[in-house]
């Protein structure tokens, strides 16, 4: 994939004059960050500290738990209602994901491999983990462009917003706590800070308090100090800890 200042352009003057309700793009900036975040840890791992070399390759297996989970949502639920109303329309990607689950059997495998290696082959089994890792994330930047373009497109033309946010709620009402915290972890903090904004009031307003001083204290120190004096300023929230109402 080729992308030019051109066609940038183009996709941007495509986009609606009011903005959609577009399901994708923050759990894809959640999963940029991730990756990227995941694969420059591993590039940098000290092969001869035992703690840090246990701690790359737990990484990487988060990662590819991560994005196994985020696989299944979509198939389950954006998927299906793209084919409910535009049959054949998830195929090409639908594919995609086949080959996603086939590349994260190949990195877990990628992954004991590397733990039981001997001491003297750890850089070398580091860096071919390393490349392996490249390759799937450079994929995925490629396919998640696809989704928020072409795959949104398919959306907007078949569903309201209020129809995509029914189809958003069932998605994450579907997710366990302990991966929300993930996923919050991950998106929050690379967020601009509008949504950020917007995401966690509307939080404040339909989650429980103690689950929602949970998110602010799993974010915090994932934020500069602006970001978190601004984000609290913005919630009317005393920016100390613990004064959370």
């Amino acid at each position: 994939m080729k992308i030019d200042p051109r066609e940038i352009a183009e996709l941007a003057s495509a986009q609606p004059g009011v903005p959609r309700l577009d399901m994708y793009a923050g759990i894809h900036k959640a999963m940029r960050a991730l990756m990227a975040d995941t694969l420059l840890g591993l590039g940098r791992t000290d092969v001869d500290d035992e703690l840090a070399f246990a701690q790359a390759g737990e990484r990487v297996l988060q990662l590819l738990e991560f994005c196994s989970a985020h696989l299944r949502h979509e198939n389950t639920f954006v998927h299906k209602a793209m084919e409910a109303r535009a049959p054949g329309s998830s195929g090409a990607i639908a594919d995609e994901h086949a080959e996603h689950e086939h590349d994260i059997a190949a990195l877990a495998e990628g992954v004991a491999q590397l733990r039981s290696c001997e001491r003297m082959a750890r850089p070398r089994a580091v860096q071919a983990l390393y490349r392996q890792l490249a390759l799937f994330v450079a994929h995925n930047f490629e396919h998640m462009h696809i989704e928020e373009t072409l795959h949104n497109e398919v959306l907007w033309a078949h569903y309201s917003d209020e129809e995509l946010m029914q189809v958003h709620n069932a998605l994450v009402a579907s997710i366990p706590p302990s991966e929300m915290m993930v996923v919050v972890r991950w998106l929050v903090p690379f967020m601009a800070p509008a949504e950020r904004l917007a995401m966690l009031a509307d939080m404040r307003q339909h989650a429980p308090a103690p689950a929602f001083e949970a998110v602010l204290h799993t974010v915090q120190p994932h934020l500069t100090q602006a970001e978190w004096r601004q984000l609290m300023q913005g919630l009317g929230i005393p920016a100390a800890p613990g004064l959370v109402h």
